[in-house]
């Protein structure tokens, strides 16, 4: 029992001090290069905070497990939304860029609805696989077009004074180092928590549905709390928002071509709708003044122990 909590003091540490490296780089870069935050939030900060779901769905796929390479997504993303943005925005009401609400909240709701679609005939094959990495790319390309469009006197608001090749560097490396330590750090919590739980006789079937999911959240769940300690709220949404995408459309892409995924009934009933309910919310959350509030936060943190409740005492899984 010792040696796990050990590990989740160990992991918490990590994800803490590599999620104030990993905003302190990203941002510092995003304003020496003159690119919006945002973008660095959706793309950088998202993908590199995805790196434990990419691992776990994976080696799920690989070992045919198929189940819990689903679950871990779908789970991952209700998880980003209703507890880490809801988390993040009880902290402080947050501020979004109408780029962002007009762009990356629609793509997200049709990046589920493409999901939903491919799995209609009962399972993710390799060839829904590449139309999901198709999206992927499609949403890279798309992301870096839009940002070199912009007009001028909007990237200006991001560009401060031409940093030396030397401080590039050392930015570059407070993201690798960040990056590095949140990863470290979400395996140790995750594979403490999930020992400790065992220890403790916590039903496996919980120990899956939330430790799982919300572990390889945790990434995610620091690098927001900390970027919005630091004021950098367009780094915090856009981290939920393209972790969300790179995890439907890149991961489960890449899960689904490696080997085909079998979706059960209960992802119809149950999980889909509520990870299509969880990202329209965002809609209308985000166009209200462009600003998150602490009470619209409460309700989407809220909805996830509802979630998380619901699925405990009705045993659908």
């Amino acid at each position: 029992m010792i040696p796990a909590l050990l590990q989740v003091g160990v992991g918490s540490v990590l994800l803490y001090l590599g999620a104030t490296l990993l905003i302190r780089g990203a941002s510092s870069l995003a304003r020496g290069f003159g690119v919006a935050p945002a973008v660095v939030g959706l793309t950088v900060v998202a993908f590199g905070t995805s790196l434990p779901e990419l691992v776990v769905t994976v080696t799920a796929a690989l070992g045919g497990n198929g189940d819990i390479a689903l679950g871990n997504v779908v789970g991952s993303n209700i998880a980003n939304i209703g507890l880490i943005l809801g988390m993040s925005t009880v902290v402080r009401s947050l501020a979004v860029e109408f780029t962002m609400i007009r762009r990356e909240v629609p793509l997200g709701m049709a990046a589920v609805v493409l999901v939903v679609l491919l799995s209609l005939d009962g399972g993710l094959g390799r060839a829904d696989g590449l139309v999901l990495l198709a999206g992927f790319a499609g949403f890279l390309y798309w992301s870096i077009v839009v940002e070199r469009r912009a007009p001028d006197e909007i990237q200006s608001r991001y560009r401060g004074a031409s940093p030396t090749l030397l401080r590039r560097g050392l930015d570059a490396g407070f993201v690798a180092a960040g990056l590095g330590g949140v990863v470290l750090g979400g395996h140790l919590l995750v594979h403490g928590g999930v020992t400790a739980a065992r220890i403790l006789g916590v039903p496996q079937v919980i120990v899956g549905l939330t430790m799982v999911a919300v572990g390889t959240s945790l990434p995610e769940m620091a690098t927001s709390l900390v970027a919005v300690a630091r004021g950098e709220d367009d780094i915090s949404v856009g981290n939920v928002l393209g972790s969300n995408l790179f995890n439907l459309l890149g991961i489960l892409g890449v899960a689904a071509l490696l080997d085909p995924i079998r979706v059960g009934g209960s992802f119809f009933v149950l999980q889909y709708p509520v990870l299509a309910g969880f990202t329209l919310a965002l809609l209308p959350i985000c166009r209200t003044g462009s600003r998150i509030s602490r009470a619209e936060g409460a309700v989407l943190l809220g909805g996830y122990c509802a979630y998380v409740a619901f699925l405990y005492l009705g045993g659908v899984v």
